[in-house]
């Protein structure tokens, strides 16, 4: 929806279930609590942390939100980390949280440590998932230019994107994922997310924290025992900038570590959020 919509809110009982679309960030509310907001990573929305929310709710109030560019939050040509933390900042003003702890996935680990960096006051605890403080070379160009050629106007069908995504994307399973973004549109599909936008701030994307400021507060990475995102070499940096940090590794895990071991990734979320 366009920054300047007016919002569209449904709501049901004791705040299980609220939507909200405004020209703040599109989010999904539920649960009861202390507040925790969780970020999703490039190309995803705000259903990819649903078994993570899920696992939260009864002890939270857990606020999913779609990254600028993404499911039906608003389109804007910029995706510079500052940005990307101001947006969860008016998001958190509108829904009056004065704080909450913070988890984000690849991007969205890097949004929450831009958010805890530059906001520290309205981060409680912080949890990073698969993904450092450090700029990446560009490992998504092919996905993106598989996104970017798909013949929208005369795929009749899931199967036929897949089909045509197939020539830029190996993996069955990352295509699936990819391909949440369609939504039929008149007979034809059409992208949730601006894929256009995204391909233009993609430098963005892979950029890291250039500022001096420092995040003491409680802070854990959560690494994919198979993942190459969070190295050694990346030590020094997380210390430097989040010197009250520690890590855990989930074995057997890569990228997507939350969705391949749903169940270890929530318990150590749990016992990081109730550690005092």
């Amino acid at each position: 929806m366009h920054a300047l919509s007016k919002p569209t809110t449904i709501l049901s009982n004791h705040r299980q279930q609220i939507f909200i679309m405004t020209s703040t960030l599109n989010y999904q509310q539920q649960g009861s609590g202390p507040d925790i907001l969780l970020i999703h990573g490039l190309l995803g929305s705000l259903e990819n942390l649903n078994m993570v929310a899920k696992g939260l709710k009864d002890n939270y109030t857990v606020t999913s939100v779609d990254v600028r560019n993404h499911g039906n939050s608003f389109h804007e040509n910029n995706m510079d980390y500052a940005v990307l933390a101001q947006d969860i900042i008016n998001t958190m003003e509108s829904l009056n949280i004065k704080n909450a702890h913070v988890l984000g996935h690849s991007m969205g680990g890097k949004i929450a440590m831009q958010l805890a960096l530059s906001f520290p006051e309205k981060v409680n605890k912080l949890l990073v998932a698969d993904i450092a403080p450090v700029t990446y070379p560009p490992h998504h160009n092919h996905i993106i230019s598989g996104l970017k050629s798909l013949d929208l106007k005369n795929i009749k069908s899931r199967k036929e994107a897949d089909k045509q995504l197939a020539n830029f994307v190996d993996e069955a399973s990352i295509r699936q994922f990819l391909l949440r973004n369609l939504t039929p549109n008149d007979g034809s599909f059409s992208f949730k997310c601006n894929i256009e936008f995204i391909s233009n701030c993609y430098h963005q994307v892979m950029q890291a924290y250039s500022g001096l400021a420092t995040f003491t507060g409680d802070t854990l990475f959560i690494k994919g025992g198979n993942s190459d995102y969070i190295l050694a070499e990346h030590r020094a940096v997380i210390k430097k900038l989040f010197p009250n940090s520690k890590a855990k590794i989930i074995q057997g895990t890569g990228h997507w570590l939350h969705a391949e071991k749903t169940v270890a990734f929530n318990k150590i979320v749990n016992d990081f959020l109730n550690k005092s």
